[in-house]
């Protein structure tokens, strides 16, 4: 199989996130691979292990990403490729990243399309959809169980408060749901034939597009943090005075009552 993974670096989901001038500031923050990616990552190479073929793992953005890259590569992914836009483009949303990653993907044969099911960084969960649109294939999101057998593929999808089982054919695009598997930490000796494995860097000219092919149709106009809680109030006294103090509380002060 030729499958390919669609990753995307993100915060760490430990990083205590600041604004600045209306922009998330990452001076010093830590970055990891997104971790609905990870579910990829490790479906991908599962995949492999089982019907033979060769992973490669795609991401769009900038030098920084190669750390993320390699992580993949020590996982067990045998190729990595790098879209570098940094040079390029100024400002990027979901259509960007959709577009430059179906022009590359275009000619490469792939079998089976496997992004994050969402990047915890946007939420928007549009990627995935818009390149398989994009490459005119069928695509599958939030899944929880995937089988391969021959062209046939057999799909568990999370639904709300409920799943669904799809019976589609490859080529297909899918996006990995938490549940799917347990992502492997990268051995030591995973590490070490990562840096022999191939990473490849290309740039928005290789790909024959321009900034105008590529430009945002959505507009970030503030990026803000939520209002800070304020602190709980604890009522004392016999039940009943507190339960009317209450009530005056939600009436009053919430005005939810």
């Amino acid at each position: 199989m030729n499958i390919y993974v669609l990753m995307k670096r993100t915060f760490d989901t430990e990083e205590r996130i600041s604004i600045s001038d209306g922009k998330i500031a990452d001076d010093g923050a830590e970055f990891i691979i997104n971790p609905y990616d990870e579910y990829a990552i490790e479906e991908a190479i599962q995949l492999k292990d089982a019907h033979g073929g060769e992973v490669t793992v795609v991401s769009v953005g900038s030098d920084e990403a190669e750390k993320q890259l390699r992580t993949a590569l020590a996982m067990g992914a045998d190729k990595a490729v790098l879209i570098n836009i940094e040079d390029d483009v100024e400002e990027s949303d979901q259509f960007t990243t959709a577009r430059i990653l179906a022009e590359f993907l275009k000619d490469k044969e792939a079998d089976l399309i496997i992004g994050g099911n969402v990047a915890i960084d946007g939420g928007s969960g549009q990627v995935g959809p818009r390149v398989a649109e994009q490459l005119n294939i069928p695509y599958v999101t939030t899944i929880t169980s995937i089988e391969v057998n021959g062209e046939t593929v057999t799909i568990v999808r999370d639904v709300e408060g409920d799943s669904e089982t799809i019976e589609t054919s490859l080529p297909l695009l899918v996006t990995a749901q938490q549940g799917l598997n347990d992502p492997r930490y990268p051995s030591l000796p995973g590490i070490m034939k990562a840096k022999k494995k191939p990473l490849d860097e290309i740039e928005l000219d290789d790909l024959d597009l321009d900034e105008d092919d590529v430009e945002p149709k959505t507009k970030t106009i503030d990026i803000y943090l939520p209002p800070k809680k304020q602190a709980g109030r604890i009522l004392e006294g016999e039940i009943d005075s507190q339960v009317k103090e209450l009530v005056q509380l939600l009436h009053k002060e919430a005005k939810v009552v």
